[in-house]
């Protein structure tokens, strides 16, 4: 509805003012909320993060990627390279920047409006005008704008809090594929050590059976295992390929530089496991995923609190007018104008309850999130304690007793009791017997970088290691 009046002494200086006002103080911070992450990133990882803006930062990160692959890429470098370089995490980053332009929009007035109205009838020869124009102000934007400016620095919380998250991910993904990438590695070679065992083996079997000193029955058996060391060493290849190419997507290299090397080895156990008896408690006051949540609670309440600030009216303009009827000799006619919205039809109560419903499932989310926080870090403690006896029991009884077996079969062949038949299947067994540690090695770190996620977010937890018990037994049979 709008309505025009002659009121000439209408000043509206003091709203133009406060508009100018409102306006200088919304504007952008220096670093863009990117400090938050940078220090998550030093006190969770002890690593740096950069975002790059400009072809100086993209130089200088290339640059110290390039100085990181001049040497074997140890755990640490793997993650540092990826949380400067990995293309993923820096559009994250402009995450932020859309956030906070939204903030400082709300803390902005919208723009004025102008309008007009022509119209004109020519009669007896002279025509007749009648002009009204108008420059309205939103000045319902300006009594909500407090509560706006809040709701989107809430929001623009969360977007820090789930970049930091981001990048403790990436650096968890990273650490995950690096051990995989390397274990691999001596799970490949291992394969060729079995494999060249089972070409000598298949070869003597061909000769002695040429010579008629062995049975068709035990050169048959010699083949079939060369023909299952040969799929175990293709299935071996194809692995350490892929475990290479997931790690160099996470560090976002390509061309010359996914000819990185890695250790040949992975780290030795600790001489102990973790003890956290109060590991659910840590992880309540260290989530982000929790923090988040509730963050999204809270700007849902106050958002709420904004829709029933505007359930009646949420569209209300003023500004001065000035009309002109007759000719346009005539003077105009000065006065104001003011627009609203009319809540005939729609009380608001739907935009209401609609809040109160986003509310409910924001809070029902966030104690769902702190049910399955405590859940994750309990599962990823136990399987951190029991990969680590696994690992344990591999290194201090299995490969032990493998070696011993095999020093005693050595001297029983340099004694003429066994032959050279006997000789290779208990080097095979020892290969078997090492590789069920590097394995069970491999998942304790796996387990232990899943246990440093679940501290801090939702992680992605690997399978209970078992794999490699029965790979060993197997091979040993």
């Amino acid at each position: 509805m709008r309505t025009s009046t002659d009121s000439g002494r209408f000043r509206l200086v003091p709203l133009a003012a406060a508009v100018a006002l409102l306006a200088g103080c919304a504007s952008f911070s220096p670093d863009g909320g990117f400090g938050t992450v940078e220090q998550t990133a030093r006190d969770k990882l002890g690593k740096e993060v950069r975002w790059a803006r400009s072809d100086e930062d993209r130089k200088a990160v290339a640059d110290r990627v390039a100085e990181l692959l001049a040497q074997p890429l140890s755990a640490d470098d793997a993650v540092q390279i990826a949380l400067l370089n990995n293309r993923g995490l820096q559009a994250g980053f402009h995450e932020l920047g859309i956030r906070e332009a939204e903030v400082v929009r709300a803390g902005r007035l919208p723009n004025p409006t102008f309008s007009m109205f022509h119209a004109s009838k020519r009669e007896n020869g002279v025509r007749d005008y009648k002009i009204e124009q108008a420059l309205t102000f939103n000045i319902f934007s300006l009594l909500t704008m407090p509560q706006a400016v809040e709701v989107n620095r809430r929001v623009f919380e969360q977007s820090q809090r789930a970049v930091s998250l981001q990048v403790l991910r990436l650096a968890a993904d990273v650490r995950r594929a690096w051990v995989q990438a390397v274990a691999a590695g001596e799970t490949l070679r291992y394969m060729e050590q079995v494999m060249e065992a089972a070409d000598a083996g298949a070869e003597l079997a061909r000769r002695m059976r040429a010579a008629g000193n062995y049975s068709a029955l035990a050169q048959a058996r010699e083949q079939g295992f060369h023909a299952d060391a040969a799929l175990n060493l293709a299935r071996a290849q194809q692995a350490h390929t892929a475990a290479r190419e997931r790690l160099t997507r996470l560090m976002g290299l390509w061309g010359e530089q996914t000819a990185f090397r890695l250790p040949d080895r992975l780290p030795e156990l600790p001489a102990a496991a973790l003890d956290a008896p109060d590991i659910e408690r840590q992880a309540m006051g260290s989530r982000i995923d929790l923090q988040i949540a509730k963050l999204d609670a809270e700007a849902t309440a106050r958002n709420l609190g904004l829709t029933k600030t505007t359930r009646f009216i949420d569209v209300l303009e003023v500004g001065p007018a000035r009309v002109l009827e007759g000719r346009r000799s005539e003077s105009y006619k000065k006065g104001y104008e003011i627009s609203f919205e009319l809540p005939l039809f729609d009380w608001g109560s739907s935009r209401v309850a609609r809040a109160e419903a986003i509310y409910m499932q924001s809070v029902e989310r966030a104690a769902e999130a702190a049910v399955n926080a405590r859940s994750e870090v309990r599962e990823a403690y136990a399987g951190y304690r029991t990969a680590f006896d696994i690992a344990r029991h591999y290194r201090d009884e299995v490969v032990p007793l493998r070696k011993r077996i095999s020093d005693e079969n050595l001297l029983r062949y340099n004694g003429m009791l066994i032959g050279v038949f006997e000789l290779l299947a208990d080097a095979r067994a020892q290969v078997a017997g090492v590789n069920g540690y590097i394995e069970a090695l491999r998942d304790f770190w796996i387990a232990w970088a899943d246990l440093d996620m679940a501290l801090v977010g939702r992680p992605d937890l690997a399978p209970p290691p078992g794999a490699a018990i029965a790979t060993a037994a197997d091979a040993a049979h």
